[in-house]
């Protein structure tokens, strides 16, 4: 997560810092895992929308993760074809590569070289009381010692481009923390190397639920291919999707998302298609049908742009991008890679 000094011009994206590592405009950097499936309603209205957002106030660093993805058995190649897939997305919804940077990580060294370092600061301990290893290590019938690790790397991912501010959904806040943890703890025993960086939380639509479960989070792994809506969907998929979402049976439209979920649901996707709030656009319905057809409507065109910059990016265009993406952070990533070095003394 970083974002642009802004005293240097914005078509190379360099950034100026008052003094080593303290930017004039505060940084953000984001990562994305390639998983070769098209981004769904939840991840574009939790995180994606809210990355192109930054750009207007941040010098943003945008990262496909693809080191991360190798933590669970993947067939050769399946990563190279999904990052290609993912970066075509995120150029889609509007990461502006002339305003941030978007680069693959594996193509910048310095994220694994740093990852050892934070390996060197964190606790056995620490790892072994991470959350979604245990929730993913239970599901998992081979269980890599990469996915024990994950943390140190993002750690590195993250204070590698002398980030101030980490936008995160709430299943992230303890990854975000073990990684202020453990540059504190670099910083105690070498000198004041690394930045330790801030969460920005998402609050507004950062918990899209399900359509035919509104109990859960809108995820690809759905028991239901109807209760979520990718940005793969065509419009008439999207319409049907919505026409079919789960209400309840009181006829009551309201915001209440204990008693009503699935039709909070709804309007929480409506307030955050069109950026209003939700209880405010209880107030215009009466019966589910308008309301279920007003949301599909605003997904749709919300989508509308979307969907048509992904057509027309080819793979040239999207690999060069990524290429003048990687330039730019590996100059950033080997800056603060020679300061770790300085500070810890190798020969």
């Amino acid at each position: 997560m970083s974002t642009d000094s802004g005293s240097t011009s914005t078509d190379t994206g360099s950034v100026s810092t008052d003094s080593v590592g303290a930017n004039i405009v505060p940084r953000t950097f984001s990562g994305i895992q390639p998983t070769g499936d098209v981004p769904h309603l939840g991840n574009y209205i939790g995180a994606l929308r809210n990355w192109v957002d930054l750009q207007e106030s941040t010098d943003g660093i945008y990262c496909i993760v693809d080191l991360h993805a190798l933590s669970v058995p993947r067939e050769p190649g399946e990563v190279g074809r999904a990052t290609l897939q993912m970066a075509r997305v995120m150029l889609a919804v509007g990461i502006d590569p002339q305003r941030s940077i978007l680069f693959v990580q594996s193509r910048v060294r310095e994220h694994s070289e740093l990852a050892w370092f934070m390996q060197c600061v964190t606790a056995f301990g620490e790892l072994r009381r991470m959350t979604q290893f245990k929730d993913k290590s239970e599901a998992n019938e081979f269980v890599s010692s990469a996915l024990f690790t994950y943390p140190t790397l993002m750690a590195a991912d993250i204070v590698l481009y002398d980030t101030d501010i980490v936008p995160v959904g709430d299943d992230q806040r303890q990854h975000l923390e073990i990684a202020r943890d453990v540059s504190q703890r670099f910083n105690s025993r070498f000198g004041e190397v690394l930045v330790v960086p801030e969460a920005r939380i998402a609050e507004v639509g950062a918990r899209i639920m399900d359509l035919q479960s509104p109990g859960n989070k809108m995820s690809k792994s759905s028991d239901s291919i109807l209760g979520t809506v990718t940005l793969a969907d065509t419009e008439d998929e999207i319409a049907r999707k919505f026409k079919r979402a789960v209400t309840d049976n009181d006829a009551d439209v309201r915001f209440d998302p204990v008693t009503k979920p699935g039709v909070s649901n709804l309007l929480s996707i409506l307030g955050a298609a069109k950026r209003t709030d939700p209880v405010t656009e209880a107030e215009n319905y009466t019966q589910y049908g308008p309301l279920k057809a007003d949301t599909a409507e605003a997904v749709i065109e919300m989508f509308r742009p979307i969907q048509k910059r992904m057509a027309e990016l080819d793979d040239a265009t999207v690999t060069e991008l990524l290429g003048v993406g990687e330039d730019r952070a590996r100059e950033k990533a080997s800056e603060v890679m020679e300061r770790v070095r300085r500070a810890v003394g190798l020969f």
